[in-house]
């Protein structure tokens, strides 16, 4: 019987300085996250001894060394957040990671009070500027100087399940589920085949089929074994192949249909063999087929669509769920998901209020037509680039969200409500709530820990190896009668 998927996104956010010739991207991502104020007081470091980026999950530990900053940059790099969620400097770039969640339409609203959050430290950021400069933010993948960075997404799968198993079945679906996942890309990069437009802003970066690094040699399937919670039990399935996604209608079928599909593998559901012969060159033609139509060669011999590969996944999950009971959520994931795929086989212009690159291009195609204008124009490269816009007045994004052009699935003051609450149904409750009432005593956080000091006594770490314990109707009548944290320390011993 499959786990449930707890999961979560990371964001890394373009960031630029306007009228700023010595730009630094690394200080200015110091700026930007510091910039970033809550209630609570306290300098918190994040807990890098809990983490293994070296452990491979086929079995062995790559070489390497291990990067742990001092305690100074670890405390000017990294902010936990009362939503229980990760602020932070990744390279170079600002990273939101949002707090572990049980539901796509979760991973919408926090995903999006991410969005609320690196534009509130934008504007404060800007304050500290000189006169005339303007730091700008942008939710997207490329910075068309041949570089990319991440939209990465998590999911908890039952450690039994070999990476092998996930692998063979999950690649087609991964190369595939960008037809209604791509946020749309004006050109090509990284030297691959000239386009005009194409689906995906990730596809050309990618190299390879498995492998651990995500900078250099990007594979489709990547192997990092670091669970962030009991080794033993979990796998934590890191997925690098996605694009950041403005649609709140891309985001919910994009973790709420991965989610199924890595449930279907654990349970042994998936019954096809849909095993590409060359996934790499697959991902880039697919991202590159703007009718969803051109066929791919499997290994058994055949050839198909991208749609129709989608929708053998479809079929086999919809006899997955035919003989289980399924909440309200996986019967709108799956209704929306053959409505999609019907749409892209009629005509994928029809999911011009839903799906990032087909509202994008929309968009586009409406503009060059105004101004008699070809994809070459620098124009619209710019459009491209605006779409990704964090602020609200400027995004282009936000100005269709304004007019009522988009399809939502969260309300503002969900999202809102976000910003400052955490998850009630995972251990990031716990982490959130820990914030908020005892910040001055907690020394580090982790995932999977946190650390108070408390007076003279050495440190405490109290682990939380399981993520949905630590929620609230798990620890909520701990914490309110737990009034210092030397209070709860004592709480959780007895």
């Amino acid at each position: 019987m499959a786990i449930p998927k707890v999961m979560g996104t990371e964001l890394e956010y373009g960031i630029t300085v306007k009228n700023d010739r010595d730009f630094d991207p690394i200080s200015s991502c110091v700026l930007l996250v510091n910039a970033y104020r809550e209630d609570h007081e306290g300098k918190i470091l994040w807990d890098y001894d809990q983490e293994n980026p070296l452990a491979d999950a086929r079995g062995f530990q790559v070489e390497g060394e291990k990067y742990t900053p001092n305690q100074q940059e670890n405390i000017a790099r990294n902010k936990t957040l009362v939503n229980g969620a990760r602020y932070y400097v990744d390279h170079a770039h600002p990273e939101y990671s949002c707090p572990e969640v049980t539901t796509a339409r979760d991973v919408v609203v926090y995903e999006k009070a991410g969005e609320r959050i690196l534009e509130m430290s934008r504007r404060e950021a800007n304050q500290l500027l000189p006169q005339g400069s303007q730091m700008l933010l942008y939710k997207n993948n490329s910075d068309r100087k041949g570089n990319s960075y991440g939209s990465h997404e998590n999911y908890l799968m039952d450690r039994r399940t070999s990476f092998k198993q996930i692998v063979e079945n999950l690649m087609p679906f991964l190369v595939t589920r960008q037809i209604y996942t791509g946020a749309g890309k004006v050109g090509s990069e990284s030297r691959t085949q000239p386009c005009e437009y194409q689906l995906s802003q990730r596809s050309d970066f990618f190299e390879t089929e498995v492998a651990l690094d995500t900078m250099v040699k990007r594979p489709i399937i990547n192997t990092r074994d670091e669970p962030h919670a009991d080794r033993e039990k979990y796998r934590r399935l890191h997925v690098i192949v996605g694009d950041a996604n403005m649609s709140e209608y891309t985001i919910y079928l994009r973790n709420g249909v991965t989610s199924l599909i890595l449930s279907m593998i654990e349970d042994g559901a998936i019954s096809k063999d849909m095993s590409f012969r060359d996934p790499v060159k697959a991902i880039k033609d697919v991202s590159r087929d703007l009718t969803c139509k051109r066929e791919i060669q499997l290994e058994r011999g055949v050839r198909l669509g991208s749609v129709h590969v989608q929708r053998e996944y479809l079929e086999m999950a919809l006899q997955y769920t035919s003989s289980r009971e399924i909440d309200d959520e996986t019967r709108d994931i799956l209704e929306k998901w053959e409505q999609v795929l019907e749409s892209l086989e009629r005509d994928p212009m029809e999911l011009h209020r839903k799906i990032d690159w087909v509202i994008k291009k929309a968009m586009i195609e409406g503009f060059m037509e105004r101004k008699n204008l070809d994809w070459g124009a620098p124009q619209v490269e710019m459009l491209d680039l605006q779409f990704h816009d964090t602020r609200p007045d400027k995004g282009l994004y936000y100005l269709l969200e304004r007019k009522g052009e988009v399809e939502r699935v969260v309300t503002d003051d969900e999202i809102t409500t976000a910003i400052h609450t955490p998850p009630d149904d995972t251990r990031a409750y716990f982490r959130g709530e820990c914030l908020k009432r005892y910040a001055p005593e907690i020394f580090g956080v982790n995932w999977d820990s946190i650390s108070f000091s408390i007076g003279d006594e050495p440190i405490r770490r109290i682990l939380m190896a399981e993520p949905l314990k630590g929620t609230k109707a798990h620890v909520e009548e701990l914490l309110d009668s737990s009034r210092t944290a030397a209070d709860l320390v004592k709480n959780l011993r007895t």
